[in-house]
């Protein structure tokens, strides 16, 4: 029979009292071309966010690089504390000066006492968690491009992994639209300076986004292992670790997820953040070691928002006689608290699932409940990655042309507020 037969026949109705020709198969495709086939869904469903993100970080960041260049502040400064021979050299400079230290020598905790300043105990590398350096460690040692160069390398790759996560959620909650632009919002977002730097901020929220978005669609042993990766990368995982158990007891108490996979979602994460805390209070002789450390050598400790709280009043007294004053960073940061309200409040409207409301909740208590610097605030609010729903679902009515004039102004004004205030005139 002919290929022109053949079509004819399938194509063909079946006549009164005649059984239905059975349905013809899918086509079948050779192995590689089923890759080629996903991987050709995969772009076209990422593609626009990752390219979105990646053009606002790509303007912040030339923005920052810019102010840098013509301020030539960095020139001056210690290469540990916002200096350098060059203007990239800001971004492995503060906590990223720590993590490529640690990446290098590795971890000695002790509690050495400082008997001068505010200081009670000598600032030591096993504050910062092992993820991030390790990463660092491995790409330096697999690629030659040295520690600063891994370090870059981790955080920018990751950035574009938290991208496609974040847009994955948003997708999940209020659309593909909502999702392209929430993952470029989160690019000019406040503090959003440290996604492209040494820093840890990108690979977090990058495993915290996926780990949200593996609860959210039920699968739950890639959520377990994705939060116990997450729990090797910051302090604050612990809100994340919290979400994920208490989505995963209700999955349990309703049973319709099985057993095994909400239950490994409760009990696998805790083990790496309660592991290291425990590895570093027992290298210390004293079970609160890490506790003791951040409070003594960084001044970090909760306080019920007593520092959050004195630093507001004085900032809008225009009094800058308290802790850690720095004038214009500590001014950005008084503007995010403003702004917290008016994003959390349309985002809880929305009923989230229980993953996104717990880690953002608790993200946001662990910040302004604890005594830091206060314009930090603006860094520890980036990984709050579902404050940018709100203002994505606000953005999607726009027109193309309205929606990129509003992405490319913020994205021109994030190299400043986002870059150039929390490196130089603060501390990120």
């Amino acid at each position: 029979m002919s290929a022109i037969q053949e079509t004819v026949a399938s194509d063909r109705r079946p006549l009164p009292g005649e059984s239905p020709a059975p349905p013809s198969a899918p086509p079948s495709f050779p192995e590689s071309d089923a890759f080629r086939h996903r991987l050709r869904r995969r772009a076209a469903e990422f593609g626009p966010a990752l390219a979105l993100f990646g053009a606002v970080k790509l303007i912040g960041f030339s923005v920052f690089m810019l102010l840098l260049d013509s301020s030539g502040r960095f020139h001056d400064l210690d290469p540990r504390f916002g200096g350098g021979a060059h203007p990239w050299d800001v971004l492995g400079s503060w906590d990223g000066w720590w993590y490529q230290q640690v990446a290098q020598f590795g971890y000695h905790p002790q509690l050495i006492a400082d008997h001068g300043g505010f200081f009670t105990v000598q600032q030591n590398s096993s504050a910062f968690f092992p993820l991030y350096p390790g990463l660092i460690r491995l790409v330096s040692d697999c690629t030659g491009i040295g520690l600063y160069g891994a370090g870059m390398l981790v955080s920018v790759t990751a950035s574009f992994a938290a991208a496609a996560g974040i847009y994955a959620v948003t997708a999940q909650l209020a659309g593909a639209r909502a999702g392209v632009i929430a993952a470029a919002v989160w690019g000019a977002f406040p503090g959003a300076g440290v996604e492209w730097a040494v820093y840890t901020e990108s690979l977090f929220v990058a495993l915290t986004v996926w780990s949200c978005y593996f609860v959210i669609t039920r699968q739950w042993v890639n959520a377990a292992l994705i939060t116990f990766i997450a729990g090797l990368s910051r302090p604050t995982s612990m809100t994340l670790i919290a979400g994920v158990a208490l989505s995963a007891a209700v999955a349990l108490f309703r049973r319709r997820d099985g057993v095994l996979g909400p239950l490994s979602a409760i009990l696998l994460p805790p083990l790496s953040f309660f592991g290291y805390i425990g590895w570093v209070g027992y290298r210390m002789g004293h079970w609160d070691g890490y506790l003791t450390l951040q409070r003594g050598a960084w001044l970090h400790f909760f306080d019920f928002g007593k520092y959050t709280s004195d630093a507001v009043a004085h900032i809008l007294t225009g009094d800058n006689n308290y802790l850690f004053a720095y004038p214009t960073e500590d001014l950005v940061a008084v503007l995010v608290l403003f702004a917290l309200p008016c994003l959390l409040v349309p985002l809880l409207r929305l009923r989230p699932p229980l993953v996104i409301t717990v880690y953002t909740l608790g993200t946001l208590v662990l910040a302004l409940g604890s005594q830091q610097m206060f314009g930090t605030l603006s860094r520890f609010v980036l990984p709050v990655f579902p404050l940018t729903i709100p203002v994505a679902i606000a953005l999607r009515r726009l027109s193309l042309p309205s929606l990129a004039t509003v992405l490319g102004m913020g994205a021109i004004a994030s190299g400043w507020f986002a870059g150039y205030v929390v490196f130089e005139l603060g501390i990120p």
